[in-house]
């Protein structure tokens, strides 16, 4: 297989769009860090939106769906579906907290939160924490995929593909800061989502597969078609399905899923014109990110086993494939080859449009962080608002440098994703609890963190004979453990800052009763936020589960939870509707 001069063309049209964009918004994002990190404060809710989902949609994406399902059948995505609980705890409670607070980043939180030298010191080492370590780690992982992509499908070598991809990502970046990226993702997700949908029916129709009949019934597809595990053996649903609903949605800190909200989703609710386009854009991404996208990608990889059903088989296709980047997640890539010229061309820039929508949001945030939390906070105060942008583009540069150089060093995307998940575990219900539990301090942040890390460390680098689910669901008891014991022994905050917060962010709930007038402390809006979220999940998962069993032809079973996804999306919206 080998790109057209009309596949080319595709992409090349793509490389200069982006660009083209890039210049447009350079000349506002270089007014203020507002403008450069924040996009004026002015973006619409729809467009936030889209933007959130098409930064979630990366080249590793479809990989890693595909990973799961060669591996553990449709079920396995529970590890990632489950994150939709948090997100909807987003929408319903966090959302509007974090667009009242004002902040330019969710570190700078810290210290409107907390107060003294503890917020101080939490806030400069998550600066450093979040915008070198964890984003380049995210980065990495995204250029995994970008790596494995450019050798089977562009027949590049990784550093070729990194090179090209990332440069052009830094130029549009670092000129027209976040209102570039969110444009430019805007045209990403359009183009990516066009480019998955017809990829899939133009390989269900090739004669190995035989159209969508024959996958779901083929002998090697049929035992991965469940989408709810075997009960039977707690082997499977354990981990692929308890777990994730039980634990890790609230324990573990995920991009793009972290719980009480953060990262870039937080980013782009600061971004809002106000409240309502906060939340609207939180709740079109979660409606998006897990009931829109995820079957195209399933169904290639259903049909991957088919054409490479083992290891070996994509390995005699691939014979230039490095040994260390060969694995399942590689078949999506590998069924791309199928496709004719043209379509090929057009799911080539797709992918690259992903991977390119990823970097630009990551590093666009870790620059925010290092500017802002770090440079402005503790390095030069009185820096002016051209120094501040010329050091976040610099920022910007370094960032995407350290990470596209990183994805040439890790394997498999499930292997990133499992450590992202934990070095992160244990410390997600403080970042929940925080907003409504005065007495969560700096200290207790800062221990629930150090001990994450060592925890982390400790169960992934020992020979302890843990499977990963255990992993993660021992870190997090443990690590939850600690910083509850912590948040009892350490001293509270003042109550002049406490205050500050409250009046400012209006949090509300029993936990600020102290510190807020009586009409504010009830749990009216915490409840209303509660029963929608729960609404919200009951939405989405039938909605996604109801058209699997359509595709899987069991169309009574499909039509009874499409009904109620209607119902709970109707009664979702009368609910909004009146506060």
């Amino acid at each position: 297989m080998q790109l057209t001069t009309l596949d080319w063309g595709i992409v090349s049209l793509y490389f200069a769009l982006s660009l083209c964009i890039g210049l447009w918004a350079s000349k506002r994002a270089g007014e203020s860090t507002r403008s450069f990190f924040l996009a004026g404060r002015n973006m619409p809710w729809w467009l936030l939106g889209v933007s959130m989902v098409a930064t979630t949609f990366s080249t590793d994406t479809p990989n890693l769906v595909t990973d799961l399902v060669r591996q553990n059948g449709v079920s396995g995505n529970w590890v990632w579906w489950a994150f939709l609980l948090t997100g909807m705890l987003t929408v319903f409670l966090y959302a509007k907290l974090w667009h009242r607070s004002g902040v330019l980043t969710d570190i700078e939180f810290y210290e409107l939160r907390y107060g003294g030298k503890p917020a101080a010191f939490l806030r400069g080492f998550r600066a450093l924490y979040l915008g070198l370590i964890f984003n380049v780690l995210v980065m990495g992982a995204v250029s995994l995929a970008a790596v494995k992509f450019g050798e089977i499908v562009l027949g590049w070598e990784g550093w070729v593909t990194i090179s090209i991809a990332c440069s052009i990502t830094l130029i549009y970046s670092t000129l027209g800061g976040l209102r570039a990226v969110i444009i430019t993702d805007f045209v990403q997700f359009t183009l990516a989502m066009t480019g998955s949908i017809w990829a899939v029916f133009y390989l269900l129709g090739l004669p190995e597969i035989g159209g969508l009949s024959s996958l779901i019934t083929h002998e090697i597809v049929i035992d991965k078609l469940a989408i709810i595990p075997d009960f039977s053996d707690p082997d499977i649903w354990i981990p692929v399905l308890f777990v994730p609903l039980a634990v890790q949605w609230w324990a573990s800190y995920y991009p793009g899923a972290e719980p009480g909200g953060g990262g870039y989703i937080a980013q782009r609710m600061f971004s809002a014109r106000d409240e309502s386009n906060a939340v609207g854009a939180a709740l079109l991404f979660n409606i998006a990110h897990y009931a829109l996208r995820p079957w195209p990608w399933i169904l290639i990889a259903l049909a991957s086993l088919i054409v490479f059903p083992t290891l070996s088989d994509l390995q005699a296709t691939f014979p230039h494939l490095p040994e260390d980047k060969l694995g399942h997640d590689v078949a999506y890539p590998a069924m791309l080859t199928l496709l004719p010229p043209g379509l090929l061309g057009l799911v080539a820039a797709s992918l690259i449009a992903a991977f390119m929508s990823t970097m630009s949001t990551q590093v666009n945030l870790g620059a925010s962080y290092l500017v802002n939390d770090f440079y402005h906070r503790f390095i030069n105060p009185a820096a002016s608002a051209t120094q501040l942008v010329k050091i976040g583009r610099l920022f910007t540069a370094l960032s995407i440098v350290l990470g596209g150089s990183l994805g040439l060093i890790l394997t498999s995307a499930g292997q990133a994703f499992t450590l992202l998940l934990m070095i992160g575990s244990g410390t997600g219900l403080i970042y929940i609890l925080r907003w409504f539990w005065w007495r969560i301090n700096a200290l207790t942040e800062i221990v629930a963190m150090v001990s994450s890390l060592i925890i982390a460390a400790v169960l992934n680098f020992s020979e302890l004979g843990f499977e990963d689910w255990q992993k993660i669901v021992l870190g997090a008891v443990i690590t939850t453990i600690i910083w509850v014991l912590t948040a009892f022994i350490t001293p509270v905050e003042s109550k002049e800052t406490l205050i500050k917060f409250v009046d400012k962010v209006k949090p509300g709930g029993p936990g600020w009763k102290q510190f807020q007038s009586e009409d504010e402390s009830g749990m009216t809006h915490i409840t209303n936020g509660i029963i929608n979220m729960i609404l919200g999940c009951l939405t989405v998962y039938c909605f996604l589960i109801g058209v699997g069993e359509m595709i899987y032809e069991n169309y009574q079973y499909s039509i009874i939870l499409l009904l109620i996804s209607i119902f709970t999306a109707f009664t979702l919206k009368k609910r909004m509707a009146n506060g």
